[in-house]
């Protein structure tokens, strides 16, 4: 292998796929990064056997060849270089990495040893507007469980129902549903949460459209120039649609910055017993308050003015709360629940596409 790469694009491609490499593993192999030529572009790949990732840069190739360098040290030199043209050049397992003033020498391991994930031949294949995507992603990935006791709440859920696409997680204390519209497939699959984390890192700014293949255990994500395949999480996804109420005893509509505002404050004083506030709503003077008591700090009650019917009261998780301010993208929020237990559901009342659950505490 021999070919000519710039110093910025060789640097992009190592900072998409480096993380993926895993050096804690048992295999020490994937903490290495694929390095290999393909079709006059060089394709830099890592896996940890969940998740691989292919980024694809030009470049000036002399000589056809492939090897695997370690991915920590690799990112880090390249990135340490100054923004010019690098040769790379392969010599048996040692990979020359040179420009007019640096000269180094990196120790590989053979491309042969290098762990493949195997190509989903016989899979649906459909495409999603890049952007869109990558909203619904940032609205509903979080909310997904990070507890592998619990596999399946560790997955993002692609579901369409009559052609419309809807992602969807949760992690049994709160739940976010994005609806993404119209595609050619039936689809339902589960998708790892990290993955879509890695394919959220890697979405660029020209990236117009996001083609999406998938079989019953695979995914594949394909951009411009990078690739990401997953696999699926196995097992049935909850039936998260019950959960969602469709009308309330109690609801109030208010300026979002509004609410962010006083959850934050009362949040400050919520830290002793979890970060729990209690929301209440009424109707007869049109105010929402927060309140927060923590025996050692003192407490806080915070108040906005709001559109409101009903009055009531909900205790919550001002995380929780705070998260779903942040995903929502409109100037308002409406805020409604029927009972001290059961669901709380924030939207947007002007995009009715895009809903987040959070369940309550006990007071």
């Amino acid at each position: 292998m021999k070919l000519q790469v710039t110093q910025e694009n060789l640097n992009r491609a190592l900072s998409s796929v480096a993380r993926i490499a895993n050096s804690r593993g048992t295999l020490p192999i994937l903490a290495n990064v694929l390095i290999r030529t393909s079709k006059n572009r060089l394709s830099l790949s890592a896996t940890n056997l969940d998740i691989a990732i292919t980024h694809y840069i030009g470049a000036k190739i002399a000589e056809e060849g492939s090897i695997t360098v370690p991915a920590r040290l690799m990112q880090e030199f390249v990135s340490s270089l100054p923004e010019e043209i690098i040769n790379l050049e392969l010599d048996g397992n040692k990979l020359h990495v040179s420009t007019n003033k640096y000269n180094s020498v990196v120790n590989g391991v053979m491309a042969d040893d290098f762990p493949v994930m195997p190509a989903i031949k016989a899979g649906k294949s459909w495409s999603v507007n890049a952007v869109a995507f990558k909203k619904a992603m940032q609205q509903v990935v979080f909310a997904a469980s990070s507890d592998e006791t619990r596999p399946v709440l560790t997955g993002v859920l692609l579901k369409t129902t009559d052609k419309n696409l809807a992602m969807a997680a949760t992690d049994s204390y709160r739940l976010a549903e994005k609806q993404l519209g119209k595609v050619k497939e039936d689809v339902e699959m589960l998708v790892p949460a990290s993955a879509l984390q890695d394919l959220l890192r890697v979405i660029g700014d020209d990236d117009e459209e996001i083609q999406i293949t998938h079989d019953g255990q695979q995914v594949l994500f394909k951009l411009s120039d990078i690739e990401l395949v997953t696999r699926q999480v196995d097992g049935k996804y909850p039936e998260y649609e019950k959960l969602i109420p469709s009308s309330f005893a109690v609801s109030a509509r208010l300026k979002k910055a509004d609410l962010v505002s006083v959850t934050k404050v009362s949040s400050l004083f919520a830290r002793e017993s979890a970060g729990s506030v209690t929301i209440v709503v009424d109707e007869s003077n049109q105010t929402l308050s927060i309140k927060s008591v923590a025996s050692q700090l003192g407490e806080n009650t915070a108040s906005a003015e709001a559109k409101i019917k009903g009055t009531g009261s909900i205790t919550l998780n001002s995380r929780y709360l705070l998260d779903a301010l942040n995903a929502l993208t409109g100037d308002e929020v409406e805020f409604g629940f029927n009972g001290k237990l059961e669901p709380t559901l924030l939207t947007d009342p002007n995009n009715a596409d895009y809903k987040h659950i959070v369940m309550p505490l006990k007071s």
